[in-house]
């Protein structure tokens, strides 16, 4: 047992082992409530629940009332269920910090600037959205939901995230990725 929690305390996990645990909470998931993972949703059901505040009459649509109805959703909870996770392992590793700008490789090549850290992040963000709804989920619902499947999709979806992360760390960071 006290190899089990110094295990879940260590800074970083065998990639190996995560996987392999979520593979085994996606199938859990997937058994128990008849729900695949998928995070993208959720901003779309937080976005409707801001839009019926602020606009009731614009967010009186086919899409928030139907196809993803605004407000909380399982896919919300498993966003903050996600936000107080981390928080909680990086507390338990002992390598929790607030930080505005994390990253000694972006500071390196771009300096310490919040505002284009937070830039990048929100145009990265609005992107990374825009193209998990063309492609019908994020990296949650395609990868590993799709993978638990055996989805043909999903494998596909995963070489592509990497061919173009991999072109990506290349484009931004040049020969010091």
């Amino acid at each position: 047992m006290q190899k089990i929690i110094g295990w879940l305390k260590a800074p970083e996990w065998s990639p190996y082992a995560g996987g392999v645990a979520l593979g085994l909470l996606s199938i859990g998931a997937l058994l128990f409530t008849d729900r695949l993972f998928g995070a993208s949703g959720a901003f779309e059901n937080i976005g409707g629940a801001v839009m019926q505040a602020v606009s009731p009459a614009l967010a009186d649509n086919m899409y928030w009332n139907f196809v993803m109805p605004a407000g909380l959703s399982l896919g919300v909870i498993m966003l903050i269920g996600i936000m107080l996770g981390s928080m909680l392992s990086a507390l338990a590793s002992g390598t929790f910090k607030w930080r505005a700008v994390s990253d000694d490789q972006w500071i390196a090549m771009f300096g310490p600037n919040r505002w284009k850290r937070w830039a990048a992040l929100f145009a990265g963000g609005i992107l990374l959205e825009y193209g998990a709804g063309i492609a019908g989920g994020c990296t949650s619902g395609l990868a590993i939901s799709g993978g638990v499947q055996l989805a043909p999709a999903a494998y596909l979806f995963i070489a592509g995230m990497f061919a173009s992360g991999i072109v990506t760390a290349m484009f931004i960071y040049g020969k010091r990725y």
